[in-house]
Formats: structure tokens, sequence, C-alpha cells
């Protein structure tokens, strides 16, 4: 299992001992379940500039870190460039399955992704075909024409980085509790039905409990600092139209579900937006049959801590046992909050 852009893969995947508990659930159908945090992340170890304040996003240092917070006012980052790319994340990944395989004496292991995940695991699935036997994306981050590889290969970076210059001169980007618990709201559309109370303030301290830094910095609460949540300022590219075409890979050697919930925003941009993202998009490029797609009812990006992931557990375990869906290898579906579904067009 791994993480999505900016939250660790514990707090998403291995929440407590009950019903939000992915990775639990999983091992109790006796499967043997590993989580892995990239470097930057989580308990995964962080570059030393990432324990710089200074070197973050001015706009988030300014409303987060600033009047002491620890920052004492602007200051300008001593690392001017990004951290990490995606030839970084695939060779890691590439590390914990071959470590996966060997610790447990398999010729391949099943991926499974939050978010942004799908832009580390999508290309490595399908540059490593023999090392993956299926593919499990929830609320995949895709951009239909995001960053492509270097013209005439499969995979290079790119030999310049896309524009705005300004996005790539801090190595860090923080968001605070606040920040968090607002883009969460604004795809609460079941409300309490979505979401149980007191779930934002378990999550953000799971969090904090990863990151032994940040949750000494931002604007205090009750005398003690709220805390922040740092993650990388990553340049990602080949996860795009043409990308997960590349070989025939996913559907085909690999197969693919995808679920998603109904309120997610932040994967299904407004037609317009810049970048824009969509998870249907991800589902047609996807040039094999094996290929599923599930929208669930009342959920949004958060769908790890909504009161229905029980029926994302639940397919996740028939995905695992046997690569289908109760028969199903191919075809969108919606599920409603019982977790029935049937079929619907995209």
């Amino acid at each position: 299992m791994l993480h999505g852009r900016s939250v660790p893969v514990l707090p998403g995947a291995d929440l407590g001992t009950g019903e939000y508990n992915w990775m639990l659930f999983l091992a109790k159908a006796g499967f043997d379940v590993f989580a892995m945090d990239l470097q930057g992340h989580g308990r995964s170890p962080r570059p030393a500039v990432m324990n710089e304040p200074c070197n973050t996003n001015s706009t988030q240092q300014a409303k987060l870190l600033h009047d002491g917070h620890p920052l004492p006012g602007p200051c300008t980052p001593a690392y001017a460039k990004h951290l990490g790319d995606s030839e970084q994340d695939w060779a890691e990944v590439h590390t914990v399955v071959e470590y996966i395989k060997a610790e447990r004496g398999v010729e391949k292991v099943a991926l499974f992704g939050w978010s942004a995940a799908a832009v580390a695991l999508g290309p490595y699935a399908i540059q490593h075909p023999e090392n993956v036997s299926s593919l499990f994306l929830l609320a995949p981050v895709f951009r239909p024409d995001g960053p492509g590889s270097k013209p005439g290969t499969k995979w290079e970076r790119p030999d310049a980085l896309p524009p705005p210059p300004s996005l790539w001169t801090y190595p860090m980007n923080i968001t605070g509790r606040q920040g968090f618990s607002d883009a969460w709201d604004k795809e609460l559309g079941c409300g309490e039905e979505q979401r149980a109370e007191g779930m934002v303030d378990t999550v953000w301290a799971a969090i904090m409990e990863n990151d032994v830094v940040g949750r000494n910095w931002g604007p205090p609460v009750s005398g003690v600092p709220s805390g922040v949540l740092r993650f990388r300022n990553a340049f990602w590219w080949g996860w795009n139209r043409d990308g997960a075409k590349v070989d025939d890979v996913l559907g085909n050697q690999v197969p693919v579900l995808i679920v998603v919930g109904e309120h997610d925003r932040t994967v299904n941009s407004v037609p317009g937006t810049n970048p824009f993202l969509s998870v249907t998009e991800l589902y047609k490029a996807i040039p094999g049959p094996k290929k599923m797609h599930f929208k669930v009812a009342c959920a949004g990006h958060q769908i790890p801590w909504e009161r229905v992931v029980k029926h994302v557990h639940q397919l996740s375990r028939k995905w695992l046992k046997h690569t289908e869906i109760d028969g199903h290898t191919q075809g969108t579906f919606a599920m409603d909050t019982d977790g029935d579904y049937t079929g619907q067009a995209l």
C-alpha cells in the first residue's frame, strides 16, 4: 500500500483498530499486507532540507509559520528547487516490491494506492508487469494532458520543468489542521451520513504522530503548536493519456480496479480547471479489457475515513482473492451506501 501526495501511509491505511483500518481488515482475511512511505513522507527518512521551515512555499509559510510558529517573519528557501521526482519514486517502489517478493517467497505483488500513489504505481506496473499481479487505485490522481516523458522515450525525465518556474523554487509544501478540515468539508455531500463526528481530530492526530518535526510547527491551540503536515514538492511525469497506454500493459498483463467517491472533486476536476484531473479519463486511457470502475455514493476524496469505506474494504478483499468482483472483470458501476451496485455508464 502506498500513500498519496501529502498524507503518509499509516493514517490512511492503518488508522486505529476498528472499521477504518484497511490493513487490519485484509490481514484478518488472510493476506500479507505491507505499507510504505516514500522518502520525505511519514516514517521514512526526510531530507534535511525539510527540517528548515524557510524551505516552504511563501503563501503557506505566511499562513502557518510566521509570528514565531516557528519563523519570526518571511524568509526565502535556501534550497530553491523541487525535491524528488518520478524516477526516484519508481525506484523506491521497486526496492520495496523486491523486498516483499523475497520476504514472502512470491513472484508478484498486488499494488494498492490512494490518490497520487497512482502517479508512482501506474507507471511502475507498466515498467515491471513481471512483478505486479494487479493494481487497486483508490481515488487516483490522473492528468490526461499532464507532463510527458522525454520525447522519444517511454519513461525518461523530460529536459525542462513545466511552467510556471515559480512552482519549482522550494522543496516542501505544508498544510495545517484547518486547511485539511476545510478541504474535507467541501466534499461532504452527505453531511453526517458521510463522516462520523470527531473524525477530523482523530485523523489529524494520527497524521501528527507520523511527523515529529511538523507537529511542533504551526499556530498554537491552547498554547500548544497545532502542527503542520510536511510533504515534498516533487516533479512527476509520464502518468498521462499516452503513458497509461505504454506497451498495452494496463488492463492486459495487469488488471486494474478503480474506486472513487461520487463527491470527490480533488481528482475529478471541473472542466476548464488547470491542472485538469479526471478518473474517468484514466479508465478510458487504460488499453486492456481487464479494468473496472466503481463510483461510491456518499464519499469524497477522504474515503478511507468515511463511513462507506467498509464497502471499499470488501471490494479490495474480493479483488485480492479473485482479481474480479462477483464474476465481473470489466465495466463501470455505481455503488450505494449499502454496498449494492449496478452497472452505470461513465
